[in-house]
């Protein structure tokens, strides 16, 4: 085999700074790299098949989990520029969303509802009939879909 893991997955963003209050102060992740970057700089900055505008700059973050392992998270924007796109649902090609493993998804769930995260769905949507709940979806502030899991992912 030739992969031998993610090492990484990207997420564009509107608004770096809101999706860091999700990721980093809402779900606890840690940003270890906080930086704008010249894209003159960058692998494929001007190609047309690695990106839909020609842009100047862009800022990321990459944010781990408290292991500081692989994969993690890279969320990038393009200060002063506008992005383009529609997050996608769950039953469209494309990455439809990205899940964390949890160990008391329940108690998630109602600690993300009073942090002004409202769940994608009711509650009764993620509860089987013996009123279990092991799994449950809310959006980023972008409207990318984030699935929690009970155990790890």
């Amino acid at each position: 085999m030739i992969a031998k893991g993610v090492s990484h997955i990207a997420i564009c963003v509107k608004d770096l700074e809101e999706s860091l209050k999700f990721y980093r102060d809402i779900l606890g992740l840690t940003a270890r790299l906080h930086t704008t970057q010249n894209m003159a700089r960058r692998p494929g900055a001007e190609s047309p098949e690695m990106y839909q505008e020609a842009r100047k700059s862009r800022t990321v973050a990459n944010v781990y989990f408290e292991d500081d392992n692989e994969p993690f998270l890279v969320l990038t924007s393009h200060p002063e520029e506008q992005v383009s796109g529609d997050p996608i649902k769950l039953d469209q090609i494309g990455i439809s969303h990205i899940s964390f493993g949890v160990d008391d998804v329940k108690a998630l769930a109602q600690e993300i509802q009073s942090k002004g995260v409202p769940l994608a769905g009711k509650m009764e949507d993620f509860t089987d009939g013996e009123g279990n709940i092991r799994t449950f979806f809310v959006y980023d502030p972008d409207g990318i879909l984030v699935q929690f899991d009970q155990g790890r992912s």
